[in-house]
């Protein structure tokens, strides 16, 4: 496949990503529209590093998928604390734990 075929994949997953974190209002949702990004920017990497035969996109792409695993560590026990106290996730109902 070509560089561009794998960019332009990228690119949608990115947008699919953008999306999700604008539109929803679930927490866990908005954690999984993050990993989307985060995934399309890893393939990105990837695609640069085939493309010119060098090991550093691989490494990038290695270092987004071990602060991808922490993000979800903490987003989810943000997420269950949040729900613990509210019992519900909903990301709209949260301007009450300003200040």
């Amino acid at each position: 496949m070509m560089l561009n075929q794998f960019l332009f994949l990228g690119a949608f997953l990115f947008c699919a990503g953008v999306y999700g974190v604008v539109a929803r209002r679930n927490g866990v949702l908005v954690l999984m529209s993050v990993e989307l990004m985060l995934n399309a920017v890893s393939l990105n990497f990837v695609a640069f590093s085939a493309h010119l035969n060098d090991v550093a996109g691989q490494v990038f792409a290695l270092f987004v998928i071990a602060i991808a695993a922490a993000e979800v560590g903490v987003g989810l026990a943000i997420v269950l604390l949040i729900y613990r106290n509210r019992v519900s996730i909903n990301l709209d109902e949260l301007d009450t734990l300003k200040g």
